[in-house]
């Protein structure tokens, strides 16, 4: 699919959005830019209705809908974040929305997307197994599939996360951002860009689910291995179209670690008192594990993506470093 999503798209999603989604709180974090020699910035998202940033292009997505695609109801697939912000924007229209998640998906992502009206559809050990069965769900029904990531609607909603930011901030030098399928990361890069060109715009993924840094080093989709994760909700494949928009706009990618994803969430509970989850805190275990040494000395905004973590995961990680700092 060619994705043809432009800045003054994502200034018009702003425009549509404003009053439906919090503009979230953008915070210096004075403990981690000065261990990292960094001025490091938060854009909040886990504070964002649903818990994520990922309500924003549900909005937008639907808004975008006819009336008679909104009578014959939505679907999709996701590790938990998009089910959740799709579902709520389902219930504003009226509109019915069949959600299937993968057997990983956290407990608190399950039981918000039942909170939130959607009905809620179990299948598949991985992203990639949900979205195949919610593609035939789409067929048989008639229903509209709404692709968490290769969408411009989608990917235009997402950008204004970074649209608030910049306002704010115009004079960022650098944006760190957690990449899953790439809405987020397509979105914010346009907006770094269309602001100042020699912006970088920087992809986080674990090594448990690498498949941007690779592709972008051979500049096509490659094979990689997929391996359990934290941060679930970045787990899975990327699509062409996204990857020749990312190509054009995004200028690097880095790798984390299982062990550096618990560090940064306890870390996050710990120092700053949110309570985040694994995908949310990538860009945070990036920078502690000294994998954004070229920003030194500059300033850096960092999307801090989600909140939707159990409980029980959470006291997993403090447990694991509660006692070694």
């Amino acid at each position: 699919m060619s994705l043809k999503v432009t800045f003054q798209d994502i200034l018009l999603a702003g425009k549509r959005l404003r009053g439906r989604v919090f503009d979230t709180p953008l915070i210096y974090s004075d403990m981690l830019s000065q261990k990292v020699d960094t001025e490091v910035w938060f854009k909040m998202e886990c504070l964002q209705k649903t818990g994520s940033f990922k309500v924003r292009g549900a909005l937008n997505k639907l808004d975008s809908l006819t009336a008679e695609e909104l009578k014959k109801g939505v679907t999709t697939a996701s590790a938990g974040n998009h089910a959740q912000g799709l579902a709520y924007a389902a219930s504003l229209k009226n509109a019915s929305a069949k959600i299937v998640v993968p057997n990983n998906t956290p407990e608190t992502k399950r039981a918000g997307i039942k909170r939130l009206g959607g009905e809620l559809i179990v299948h598949g050990s991985t992203y990639d197994e949900a979205e195949e069965y919610a593609y035939t769900l789409s067929d048989q029904t008639g229903r509209v599939f709404v692709n968490a990531f290769e969408d411009d609607y989608i990917i235009a909603g997402q950008g204004t996360s970074a649209l608030e930011a910049f306002l704010k901030e115009p004079d960022f030098d650098a944006v760190v951002v957690p990449a899953g399928g790439g809405g987020l990361l397509c979105g914010v890069a346009l907006v770094a860009k269309a602001i100042n060109p020699d912006i970088k715009v920087i992809g986080v993924q674990t090594h448990a689910s690498p498949p941007w840094y690779y592709a972008f080093k051979a500049g096509k989709l490659v094979d990689v291995a997929y391996k359990d994760s934290y941060a679930e909700g970045l787990h899975g494949g990327i699509t062409q179209g996204n990857l020749d928009l990312v190509l054009e706009v995004v200028d690097d990618f880095v790798l984390v670690e299982e062990e550096s994803v618990a560090r940064a969430v306890h870390w996050m509970a710990k120092e700053h008192h949110y309570m985040i989850e694994g995908s949310g805190a990538v860009g945070i275990a990036a920078f502690q594990d000294g994998l954004l040494e070229s920003l030194k000395g500059k300033k850096v905004l960092n999307l801090v993506t989600g909140s939707n973590i159990d409980s029980n995961r959470l006291a997993q990680f403090t447990q694991m470093y509660g006692n070694t700092e």
